[in-house]
């Protein structure tokens, strides 16, 4: 059991981490839009800034998907879920893991296969900074394995103890009732 309990601690870690760099790329984007505008009130150019600006995004965006995920904050249509009864949810609950999960490595595999082939004809960007486009790219492969490994945690954990490892979150509460 104590290995079980370092490995629920590893993969808690790596969500949170991933939800941390989220986080830092999205400080990066502020970052770079005041330089930006210091930049332009000194006469001064930053080129490629708004490039920079996007592959920051778009980091962001893809480090976020396995931490919002884990901590309920993606968006989860369960009202059908929680008309069923709880036999009927579980095979729901497997088919929806299943079928997101085979998606998210699916994704992860061709997103490094994009990767490598960006790097393996030395692909730059269009824009000023003429950056090579795998540096930018490989935040989306690992980004996309960090989401197929939460997705594969919590389709194990639903089939072998019943019930997700989805934390709740205050947002899903409805205020209505």
């Amino acid at each position: 059991m104590a290995a079980l309990r370092k490995i629920r601690h590893g993969l808690d870690s790596l969500y949170l981490l991933s939800g941390i760099l989220a986080s830092l790329f999205l400080i990066a984007i502020l970052a770079l839009i005041v330089v930006q505008m210091m930049a332009r009130w000194t006469g001064e150019v930053f080129p490629g800034a708004p490039d920079y600006a996007g592959y920051c995004m778009a980091a962001a965006s893809f480090f976020a998907f396995a931490h919002a995920l884990h901590r309920g904050a993606h968006i989860r249509v369960s009202i059908l879920l929680n008309a069923v009864p709880d036999g009927f949810r579980r095979i729901l609950e497997i088919w929806c893991f299943g079928i997101g999960t085979a998606i998210a490595w699916y994704l992860s595999w061709y997103a490094y296969r994009f990767v490598y082939w960006s790097w393996k004809f030395n692909e730059v960007s269009q824009g000023q900074d003429a950056s090579p486009l795998w540096i930018p790219q490989s935040s989306m492969v690992i980004g996309s394995v960090f989401l197929a490994i939460c997705l594969t945690d919590h389709l194990i954990h639903v089939l072998f103890v019943g019930e997700h490892r989805i934390e709740s979150d205050v947002v899903e509460q409805s205020h209505g009732e």
